[in-house]
């Protein structure tokens, strides 16, 4: 059985390591997602997986749907973190981001989404 929890150890919150990710990260990019990820280097060392989301509030004026869009990306993330591990290493901080003004309808078609971006990531 995989561990499915998103405990507070993952979450990424301190704002020197979002500056860090947005100066020193690399973008992917795959249907209506879009993630910012850093390794861990000797230069940049990361202690353990940390996982953000992040949705724009210019294509989803109404905080409901900006939260709705969140819950959906962080159950995919928690639902298939050994896949996520598997395709970015152990080590990594992630901010994924919603890159489209349509809202999902279905919470398989953002995870259908997810799973593609990380089986991407894992052939590059």
């Amino acid at each position: 059985m995989t561990d499915s929890k998103y405990p507070r150890a993952e979450k990424l919150k301190a704002k020197t390591e979002i500056t860090l990710l947005f100066e020193k990260g690399k973008w992917r990019t795959h249907g209506n997602l879009r993630i910012i990820i850093l390794k861990d280097k000797p230069r940049f060392p990361v202690a353990s997986t940390k996982f953000t989301v992040s949705v724009s509030k210019r294509y989803f004026k109404k905080a409901v749907h900006r939260n709705r869009i969140k819950r959906l990306l962080r159950e995919c993330y928690r639902l298939n973190k050994d896949l996520f591990k598997e395709a970015f290493g152990e080590k990594t901080m992630a901010m994924l981001f919603w890159a489209s003004p349509e809202l999902p309808q279905k919470f398989q078609d953002v995870e259908a989404q997810f799973i593609k971006l990380c089986q991407v990531q894992k052939k590059s």
